[in-house]
C-alpha cells in the first residue's frame, strides 16, 4: 500500500509537470526553437522523467502493474482540476461527469 501511495504522489508531481509544460506553450517565443528548449520545457521533462523513475522503483518493490496503470489514470483528475486552478481553464459537464466515472473506478478496483 506504501508504493500505491507514492505512485499516487507521482501522478500528482507529473500533473504538475505538465502545468509547467502548458506554461511555456503561453508565452510567444522569439525563435522557433526556444519553444522547446527553454527553462519551463526542460524542467518539466525532467520532472517527469523523476516520476517514472520512481513509477518503475514503486513496481520493482511490489506494486503492480495494473494497479499503477488504474493509480496513473487518475491523471485524468489531477490535469484538468490544476489547468482549471492554475490556467482558469473550464471544466464542462461532460468532462466532470467523465472524471466522476473514472474516480469510482478506481474506487471500484481498489475494493
Amino acid at each position: 500500500m506504501t508504493y500505491a501511495v507514492i505512485a499516487l504522489i507521482s501522478v500528482l508531481v507529473a500533473a504538475c509537470a505538465q502545468m509547467l509544460l502548458k506554461r511555456s506553450a503561453r508565452y510567444q517565443h522569439t525563435r522557433w526553437w526556444r519553444q522547446y528548449v527553454n527553462g519551463w520545457v526542460i524542467t518539466g521533462y525532467a520532472v517527469m522523467f523523476m516520476t517514472m523513475v520512481v513509477n518503475i522503483w514503486c513496481l520493482h518493490n511490489g506494486l503492480q502493474l495494473k494497479e499503477l496503470s488504474v493509480i496513473e489514470s487518475l491523471s485524468y483528475l489531477f490535469v484538468p482540476f490544476l489547468s482549471w486552478y492554475i490556467f482558469d481553464e473550464p471544466v464542462s459537464r461532460r468532462k466532470a461527469l467523465a472524471i466522476g466515472v473514472i474516480i469510482v473506478g478506481v474506487i471500484v478496483f481498489f475494493l
